[in-house]
Order: C-alpha cells, then structure tokens, then sequence
C-alpha cells in the first residue's frame, strides 16, 4: 500500500492524551500493567474477558473506531480487532452482532499457526497475542477460529493476522493499559453495551459472553429490559 491515495487514508499519527479525548470522546486514565508472574505461560489462558450486551448495543461502531485508533494510529473499521456486524433484513435484537475475541482456554487459533507467531503473553494476563515479525501471513489463524465471524482479523496494511490484545499493546494510546488498565472498546460506548470482566465466562455456547448489562435505569429511558 504505497500509493498516495493509501497514504491519505492511513496516515498514521502519534495520539496524545488531549488528542484520543478528542478523536474518541473518551477520558482515559493511566493505571499499572499487570505482569508480576514469570512462568512460561505454555499452558496459561487470559486473565481477562470482554463481555458485550447485543441487546443493548446501538451499532454505532465507535467501539470499532476507538479499537483501531488506539492499536493502528487510523480511525479505519478494517483494523478493528472488535466488530460489530450488521443485518439490515434482521429485526431488533437480532440485526446487531457484536463480535469479540472471547480469549478461549484453548485458543485454535494458536494451535494451527505453523510459525507459532501466536502466544499467550505473561506479560499481559496470559492474553494471546500475535508476534508481527513471525506471522507469515497464511491466515490459518482466522480459518480455524470456531466462532464466526473469526475473533482473530487480517492487517491488510501490514500483511499480519492481529487479535484482542486487552489493549496491552495499543501503542497510539498514551496510557498504561492492559488487563488491569483501560480498554477503548470498554471506554468509548456511549451506552456501556461492553463490559470488562476477570471471571473466565461459560465456554459452551455463547452465553457468557452475550450477557444483560441493561439494568433499571435502560428500561427507565424507554427501552425494553428484556
């Protein structure tokens, strides 16, 4: 991607605190990184959890804006490492799916990379993360990925597979982020549809994933609870 078209599109930037508040409408605030455990990590899964409320997302896609943004320095929805998929011939809450890594205790998508470019990091909660010098770019990763659409999504700029990381690595957001920091998707939405959790979810089917974050105060404004 080299022509000046691509260049205009995805010219990529340093965000400053005062900058991110301004691109995503989110205050952000810096807390420590965890990673005290040294232990290889061969047979540990991720600390941490992204759950989302379907029912009560509005497909705005700022979740998908802010993600790109904090990781890729560009406000682009193909590099978003969360997506929000939409079916115009669907009704309501089936037109809206929100689609996160779900950090599965046995990750295929770290098992079939022939690189082994993926890896769960100690340095950030165990959470899997891709290492961009080994990918070789055979997408094996995305195929193998058992809940579609594949959590695990394809860096068309610079040619890598790239997946939640927690925002550990999310380089464009100057903050100290991770499993016990901030996460943009968590941030951004304007109606807390997402939501950050420790406690390893249901891995059977996808109910501990898609959880009701709606309360009281949702059916108070005119929406329906259930």
């Amino acid at each position: 991607m080299s022509s000046n078209n691509t260049k205009d599109e995805h010219a990529v930037l340093t965000f400053s605190r005062r900058d991110f508040i301004k691109y995503a409408g989110m205050a952000v605030a810096g807390v420590y990184i965890a990673g005290c455990d040294i232990l290889s990590g061969k047979d540990k899964h991720a600390l941490g959890f992204i759950l989302v409320d379907m029912k009560k997302c509005q497909g705005c896609m700022s979740c998908m804006l802010a993600c790109s943004l904090a990781h890729e320095g560009v406000i682009n929805l193909s590099l978003s490492r969360i997506q929000v998929v939409q079916n115009c011939f669907a009704k309501w809450p089936d037109d809206i799916l929100l689609s996160q890594c779900r950090h599965c205790m046995k990750p295929a998508c770290v098992a079939v990379c022939p690189a082994n470019a993926l890896k769960p990091d100690f340095r950030y909660g165990y959470v899997i993360t891709v290492d961009e010098k080994k990918c070789i770019g055979c997408q094996r990763c995305l195929s193998a990925c058992p809940f579609p659409p594949h959590k695990t999504v394809w860096n068309f700029v610079e040619g890598h597979s790239q997946k939640c990381d927690l925002c550990a690595q999310s380089t464009y957001w100057k903050t100290k982020t991770g499993l016990r920091g901030k996460k943009a998707c968590v941030e951004i939405c304007p109606v807390n549809a997402i939501t950050f959790t420790t406690e390893i979810p249901e891995q059977i089917g996808d109910s501990g994933y898609y959880v009701d974050l709606r309360g009281d105060e949702w059916e108070k404004i005119g929406f329906p609870k259930d």
